[in-house]
């Protein structure tokens, strides 16, 4: 049984945001995806012919994914 649940890390641990629906003591695989901005998911759909400065005014501040981790 495979199940997507979002999260959010704190001081070292996943909180997840709604319970799972798991016995106690099960034991479970865990794989983490970050979950990306808007314009992260969306980069490569539209082909850009603009420059760094012009994307960015469009997507607005905090919001260009080439300055994340």
């Amino acid at each position: 049984m495979a199940l997507e649940i979002e999260a959010t890390y704190e001081n070292g641990v996943l909180k997840l945001d709604q319970p799972l629906p798991l016995r106690e003591s099960e034991r479970v695989v865990v794989n983490v995806t970050r979950k990306g901005n808007r314009a992260r998911q969306s980069a490569g759909l539209l082909k850009w012919s603009g420059d760094e400065k012009e994307l960015s005014v469009l997507l607005g501040p905090g919001n260009q994914p080439w300055n994340e981790s």
